[in-house]
C-alpha cells in the first residue's frame, strides 16, 4: 500500500504528498488538493511564500468596467448633441427638449439678475464665464449650452427685437451679458444683409419743388462782383468792429508770426 503524507502549509492549504510508487504522481513532488484552481496560485512573494487562494471565492466583479462604459456613452451622446446643435444651432429651437423647458416663450422670460438691494444695476454684467467659471447666476443665453447665438438662428434672433419697433431690445431687459449682446447685434445686422429679418426702411416723398434746381441753395452759383481793392467780398463784413481786447491776445500770440507794422 503506497504511502500518503498530508502535509499543512503556513496559508492552511494542504498539500498531499505521495509515495513514488502511488499512481499519478511524480516523484518526490508534492500534489495539491482538487480545491485550488491553477489560476489562483500566485508566484512566490517578497517574502519567500507561496500564497494560495481558496476556490469558493468568485472571481473579482466586472462592474465597474461597465460603469464607466455607460458613463462614456452618455458622455458621448452628449457631446455629439452639443456638436450637432452647434453645426445647427436652429434645430435646438425645434426640439422637444426646448419646448419642454422654454415652451413658446423667449429664452429671457422670468430671467432675474441676483443683486444687492431693491434697484437692479444699470448695466448688465460684462460676460457670465471668466476664467472657464460660470457666475452663480448666468445670463438667458450662458446659462443653457445648447444655444448658439448664429445669423441663421432667426427663430432665436427674433426673440430680442420688438415687433412693433424693430428694434433690438435693450439688454436691461433681457437679461444678457454685453458679451452675449454683442454677438446678438452682429448676428441681427448679418441676418438683415443676408434676407433672413426684415427691416423697415422709411418713406421719402419725393416732390418735384424739393429736389428742383431752380432754389437758391442748389441753383448757378452769380458771378462774383466787381470788387476794388478797399472793397470786401461781402457787404456786411465791413460793418463787423472786433474786440480790441481779442485782437491784442491774437497779436500777442501769434507775434512771432506776424508781419511787422501789422
Amino acid at each position: 500500500m503506497p504511502l500518503t503524507t498530508s502535509a499543512k502549509m503556513e496559508d492552511g492549504g494542504s498539500v498531499m504528498m505521495g509515495s513514488p510508487d502511488s499512481p499519478g504522481s511524480s516523484q518526490g513532488v508534492p500534489q495539491v488538493s482538487n480545491l485550488l484552481s491553477p489560476w489562483e496560485t500566485h508566484s512566490q512573494g517578497i517574502s519567500g511564500r507561496t500564497s494560495l487562494s481558496l476556490w469558493p471565492f468568485a472571481p473579482p466583479s466586472r462592474s465597474f468596467c461597465q460603469t464607466v462604459t455607460v458613463q462614456q456613452e452618455c458622455a458621448t451622446k452628449e457631446t455629439e448633441a452639443l456638436s450637432r446643435y452647434k453645426d445647427r444651432p436652429w434645430d435646438y429651437l425645434e426640439s422637444e427638449e426646448y419646448t419642454e423647458r422654454y415652451g413658446t416663450n423667449p429664452v429671457w422670460t422670468g430671467y432675474r439678475r441676483n443683486h444687492k438691494g431693491g434697484i437692479p444695476p444699470q448695466k448688465t454684467r460684462k460676460t457670465c464665464i471668466r476664467g472657464g467659471k460660470i457666475s452663480g447666476n448666468p445670463c438667458p443665453i450662458c446659462r443653457d449650452a445648447n444655444i448658439f447665438v448664429h445669423h441663421q438662428n432667426v427663430k432665436l434672433l427674433k426673440q430680442f427685437i420688438s415687433p412693433l419697433t424693430d428694434l433690438m431690445y435693450d439688454p436691461t431687459r433681457t437679461g444678457v451679458c454685453m458679451k452675449q449682446h454683442k454677438k446678438l447685434t452682429e448676428a441681427i445686422k448679418t441676418a438683415r444683409d443676408h434676407g433672413l429679418l426684415p427691416f423697415q426702411i422709411p418713406y421719402v416723398d419725393f416732390a418735384g419743388e424739393d429736389y428742383s434746381n431752380r432754389h437758391d441753395a442748389v441753383g448757378v452759383t452769380p458771378p462774383a462782383p466787381t470788387l476794388t481793392s478797399d472793397d470786401e467780398w461781402y457787404q456786411w463784413y465791413g460793418d463787423i468792429i472786433p474786440d480790441e481786447q481779442e485782437v491784442a491776445k491774437v497779436r500777442k500770440t501769434y507775434k512771432a508770426y506776424l508781419k511787422p507794422g501789422v
